[in-house]
């Protein structure tokens, strides 16, 4: 039972330290709208949308108003589209004409963003894949709420090479049909390794085929309040700073859970899992680089980044695990450069480079995350820098991503705006380097020998 010490602990979390659930991500299998005729299947994808999500919204609102909890984003991800849209699309037209029903959709029901617009290619592309990942550029770049990802990697098949070159080249094909606006639908694009299928935070949601007809995924986020809670045990040995971090973790669960189980009953929708993701806002206090300063830092970047951030998230996610039976997505810390002030400050202090990030992954949730590059970046670096992320979640069987914006027409000291919870982010330089070689081999690197577990 909660008691009422814990509810004046969660307002004091919500009021003063930037507590939210995050989002509120209702997932839906499109298996069913299956349909060799491409009028058709647009029809049956919009009709399931509406109906399942129709007041997803609405619930969200109810459940706010009723424990003064903010829900700051409500979203819906999709069985990956490049499984759906096969029978019927012909071309990367016919596909992109799915986003336009995604986003007409999503706009109905009244969620920020839908994902889903999505590919599993770990292993080899089918043609429906191919021509799905040929349409992402129009399809981004013609709609407003539409998310897309693709799987290029896991530690079970290896690294789908072919797949990370065409990635490279599909990335500066959408930053440049959106130019005039600072490339920005790039951060509607993500790349993974080992994705999850319950993941509800974007870009990178898509609902499994592993997954029930419908689900609910609540993302929860917390790093202002693991930061006013480190800061009253400022000092103390790891111990203390490991309990710590664990036990607020394990409240900030609590509250996730809550909701979850609410808008489970009020939707009539299963509950699917918790994701527990220290995931930083561009405002002051809710920042995951703020906590690694508060861990005994000058700046995230300096000498001990890569060990306090293995420290942090390795307790947020042994705080969640007690706090929910059904822990999943990606759970732990991100570490986004354009999302967090504490990072932007790091960047522009010289302390961190993307060397530095790439390292970080390692331990963290997720990977190179809103890191804008110079808008002249060769497609093969693109690539290149993919392909590393790829091999860091492969061969240690974790999670691991790449949301690069290479931003065209400008270059490293310069600064792009991208508005509201996205922020703004220094020109990071990039090895300059060549890597084309090796990028234009063709096939896959295989799966590393540590994956051969039957």
């Amino acid at each position: 039972m909660i008691n009422i010490g814990e509810v004046i602990e969660t307002n004091e979390m919500v009021e003063q330290e930037n507590l939210d659930v995050r989002t509120i991500t209702l997932g839906i299998s499109l298996l069913d709208c299956i349909d060799a005729d491409l009028k058709k299947l647009n029809e049956k994808i919009y009709n399931k949308i509406t109906t399942v999500a129709k007041d997803l919204a609405k619930t969200a609102e109810e459940i706010e108003q009723e424990f003064a909890i903010p829900i700051v984003n409500k979203r819906i991800s999709l069985t990956p589209v490049a499984l759906i849209g096969g029978a019927a699309c012909k071309s990367p037209e016919d596909f992109a004409t799915i986003a336009h029903t995604m986003d007409a959709a999503a706009k109905e029901v009244g969620v920020n963003l839908i994902g889903g617009y999505s590919a599993l290619v770990s292993k080899g592309m089918t043609k429906a894949d191919e021509l799905l990942i040929r349409s992402i550029p129009m399809a981004l770049c013609g709609t407003e709420r539409v998310c897309s990802s693709v799987n290029l990697a896991s530690t079970k098949t290896g690294i789908n090479m072919d797949a990370v070159r065409l990635m490279g080249e599909i990335l500066l094909k959408v930053a440049e049909r959106s130019k005039d606006r600072d490339s920005v639908d790039c951060m509607k694009l993500v790349v993974f390794c080992n994705a999850p299928d319950d993941n509800p935070f974007m870009a990178g949601a898509f609902h499994g085929v592993t997954e029930a007809d419908a689900v609910i995924n609540v993302g929860v986020s917390g790093p202002g309040v693991v930061k006013r809670a480190l800061e009253k045990v400022r000092g103390e040995n790891f111990e203390v700073l490991c309990e710590t971090i664990k036990k607020t973790a394990f409240k900030v669960t609590r509250v996730g859970q809550l909701v979850a189980q609410e808008a489970s009953r009020m939707l009539n929708i299963p509950f699917g899992i918790i994701d527990l993701s220290l995931a930083p806002t561009p405002a002051v206090g809710d920042s995951v680089a703020d906590i690694l300063k508060e861990i005994g830092l000058e700046y995230a970047g300096a000498p001990g980044t890569t060990a306090a951030l293995a420290l942090l998230n390795d307790q947020v996610k042994k705080g969640g695990v007690m706090a929910s039976s059904y822990v999943g997505g990606l759970s732990g810390a991100f570490i986004p450069v354009s999302e967090d002030q504490g990072m932007i400050d790091s960047v522009l202090a010289g302390a961190i480079t993307l060397e530095k990030l790439e390292a970080m992954t390692c331990v963290c949730s997720v990977g190179l995350d809103m890191i804008a590059i110079p808008g002249d970046t060769k497609a093969s670096t693109i690539s290149g820098i993919i392909a590393d992320e790829m091999a860091l979640g492969m061969v240690n069987q974790k999670t691991t991503a790449a949301r690069l914006i290479p931003v065209i027409g400008k270059g490293v000291g310069e600064t792009v705006e991208f508005g509201g919870l996205f922020g703004y982010a220094p020109i990071m330089p990039v090895n300059r380097f060549s890597c084309d070689d090796f990028i234009r081999r063709k096939g896959r690197i295989p799966a590393p020998i540590h994956s051969f577990k039957n």
